[in-house]
């Protein structure tokens, strides 16, 4: 019976150990997919940020420009 029984948690523990490869491997990948996506979004919001800087900026020299003369 003892000797049943351990082969059972031997066999239980490979599989464990087999499944928590696999699942490292998988959060690695979705890891590498989520940095991805932030750098995606940072620039995204650089891109944004620059246009409405440059909005701006001619907006205030319109109105400059509209007040001196």
């Amino acid at each position: 019976m003892k000797k049943t029984f351990l082969k059972n948690i031997d066999i239980n523990n490979e599989n464990n150990l087999s499944e928590g490869n696999l699942n490292k491997q998988v959060k690695t990948t979705d890891v590498n997919v989520l940095l991805n996506r932030v750098r995606l979004d940072r620039k995204k919001d650089f891109k944004k940020k620059l246009f409405i800087s440059v909005i701006f900026a001619f907006l205030l020299c319109s109105l400059i420009a509209y007040t001196t003369i």
